[in-house]
């Protein structure tokens, strides 16, 4: 069993699709596996989700499945050779009316509203960054540039724009399609890619929750901080969501490189303390695309990730497409067992100057207290929503977070949170009879002894949500 409490988000693509492989995935780490919407029909994300519960089943653990949607295409058309060499000081035009394939001159664009975004001196950065064109002039549909940096550019490349700014919505025809796919499989994540606003996360879980009505399924939602412009609405952003990503390939072109890693820092610190989830994500272990060790500087990257207090790390194309997606995970699961294992507890730090105002929320806070002074083996929370243990993973502490719950649904959310360990288990409606079981259920997985001390909380009477009232510590006998 992986032992890592910072949890591992690997994207589902050709190079894992093998079921004995993606198993084999689960059973080194993986917590959470990703269905990126951008590729694919509508039967392959279906197909990819049972293939997902069918070999989690197998490896005797839960995931979550996160279910990203494409966002808008903010992209170059195609062109005549699939691609053109665009040399520095040459003039392009980036065309809105354009219908035949692009050369050296000019390519038609997928995204129509550029030229009504733009005005002469603004920056556009296509294929993540690696070339630059400066705004001339805007002509009707047309957008004259110069190239300021120049290289190949290929078939539907990304456009962004140095500062942000772009008006295309989070939520496209296609993405509302997709969210109704992924609540059919129920999914447990929904990322949203490239809101601006909280309006845009509220109309994205109005969205799931009607289409998951008739599954009674309602999915988390993540935003994924990649436009300039969430920067300074963060705080609005988490409110409306369950949990961030920090997205730091597109927001990386938006902000310039530099800036990215103290916003990672910011985010992650700022989601913590909104009792929220947060995902580290892009390049993290890149080169293991093609090679089987990572790179010093990758090991680094996510040892700051997990040492700042991410709740996951993900990869992207290395789990997708890449030659090594087990040793890719293997690799990420030392390096987080590391970097943890590093760590400070500072819980009293942490509550110095906190007020709780809900008694569930004070309970498990006690808790985290009560055994990390007590040094107990385990923490243990019977709940219904996973709301207890998600307050109690926003902490540090060297105790690993057993969240007992009723609901499968509850359980595959928790696989995202940081530090829990959710188990599914029918809990009688008598609290005694309920804890005499949860400890019955340790002992079984040998994660209790004889002699070992743990906290348990609880709600009396059990079973409602949001109804933890009570804590007890015990010794097993």
């Amino acid at each position: 069993m992986a032992r890592h409490a910072t949890k591992i988000v690997a994207t589902l693509g050709p190079a894992s699709s093998d079921p004995a492989l993606l198993e084999a995935m689960i059973r080194a780490g993986v917590n959470v596996v990703r269905l990126n919407f951008s590729h694919g029909k509508a039967q392959d994300h279906i197909d990819r989700a049972r293939l997902v519960r069918e070999a989690a089943a197998r490896a005797g653990r839960e995931v979550a499945i996160m279910a990203d949607l494409q966002g808008p295409k903010i992209r170059v058309g195609k062109f005549v050779d699939g691609k053109v060499m665009l040399e520095n000081g040459a003039k392009f035009v980036l065309d809105a009316s354009r219908t035949e394939p692009g050369d050296l001159q000019g390519v038609g664009l997928d995204y129509k509203e550029l030229p009504r975004d733009v005005k002469p001196g603004d920056l556009l950065l296509l294929n993540d960054g690696l070339i630059v064109l400066t705004v001339e002039a805007v002509r009707g549909e047309q957008v004259h540039t110069t190239v300021k940096v120049g290289g190949e550019l290929s078939n539907n490349k990304g456009i962004n724009k140095q500062g942000g700014g772009l008006t295309a919505p989070a939520l496209t025809g296609k993405d509302m399609e997709d969210i109704k796919t992924a609540m059919s499989f129920q999914a447990d994540y929904l990322a949203v890619s490239f809101p601006k606003n909280a309006t845009d996360m509220e109309m994205a879980r109005q969205l799931a929750n009607v289409a998951g009505a008739e599954y009674k399924h309602k999915p988390g939602l993540i935003a994924k901080i990649e436009r300039a412009e969430a920067i300074p609405l963060l705080e609005e952003i988490l409110r409306a969501s369950d949990g961030i990503m920090v997205a730091r390939g597109d927001l990386a072109v938006e902000v310039g490189n530099a800036a990215v890693p103290a916003l990672q820092k910011r985010m992650i610190k700022l989601a913590r303390q909104h009792d929220k989830v947060v995902i580290t994500a892009t390049q993290m272990m890149e080169s293991m695309i093609t090679n089987p060790v990572p790179t010093r500087a990758e090991v680094s990257d996510v040892a700051n990730a997990v040492i700042d207090g991410t709740d996951a790390v993900m990869l992207s194309a290395e789990t997708a497409a890449g030659k090594y997606p087990l040793e890719t995970v293997q690799e990420m699961s030392k390096i987080c067992e590391a970097a943890e294992a590093a760590e400070d507890v500072e819980l009293d730090a942490d509550f110095k100057g906190q007020t709780f105002t809900r008694i569930d929320q004070t309970i498990a806070m006690g808790a985290l207290f009560t055994a990390h002074h007590l040094g107990a083996k385990a923490i243990v929370a019977l709940t219904e929503s996973g709301s207890t243990a998600l307050w109690m993973s926003r902490h540090r502490i060297h105790i690993p977070i057993y969240a007992v719950t009723t609901k499968v649904a509850s359980q595959r959310r928790m696989a995202l949170f940081r530090n829990v360990r959710p188990l599914l288990m029918d809990t009688s409606a008598d609290r005694d009879t309920a804890l005499a079981q949860a400890e019955a259920h340790l002992k079984l997985r040998e994660i209790v002894d004889t002699g070992d001390v743990y906290a348990i909380t609880c709600g009396d009477p059990m079973g409602t949500p949001g109804g933890t009232n009570m804590l007890r510590i015990c010794e097993v006998r």
